[in-house]
């Protein structure tokens, strides 16, 4: 989720109850910010907002039913989660694959912060800011070339 997506808002006081009912039903809930860690949102491939994944023994299948508290809780109970084909090996959170995308959504913030820093806290001109960062890419492509 997102804090300021309207559809997350939207389902927060249901995702809520659902996570106080999860005792219950044997299992665990949590929720992540993906403005905090833009690293998991890049592992799990999220492209719409929310994203709701069941995880069962390493294994991920994406949660595409109605989001009322009752069709959550029955996801579970009738376990209708085993008719849903489970995320492909290569796009699962766990595969090296999904590794490397969190580490260029990682990367990506670095950029950003560093981009912030001499465009904020120095006061440099964004354009400025642009011309470094296009110099530093051919420099590190010329470093690897050689």
């Amino acid at each position: 989720y997102a804090p300021w997506c309207p559809a997350c808002q939207q389902i927060e006081s249901t995702w809520e109850s659902f996570a106080k009912e999860s005792e219950n039903l044997g299992i665990t809930v949590g929720k992540v910010d993906v403005t905090q860690e833009p690293g998991l949102s890049g592992r799990f491939f999220v492209t719409t907002l929310p994203t709701i994944y069941h995880a069962n023994d390493g294994v991920f299948r994406r949660y595409r039913g109605s989001r009322t508290l009752e069709d959550l809780q029955g996801y579970i109970l009738e376990r209708k989660w085993e008719a849903v084909e489970p995320v492909a090996g290569w796009k699962s959170p766990s595969s090296i694959m999904m590794h490397g995308m969190a580490g260029l959504f990682h990367f990506s913030g670095w950029i950003r912060q560093i981009h912030n820093y001499l465009t904020g806290t120095l006061g440099i001109h964004v354009w400025v800011s642009y011309a470094i960062f296009i110099l530093a890419t051919l420099l590190i492509g010329l470093f690897l070339g050689l």
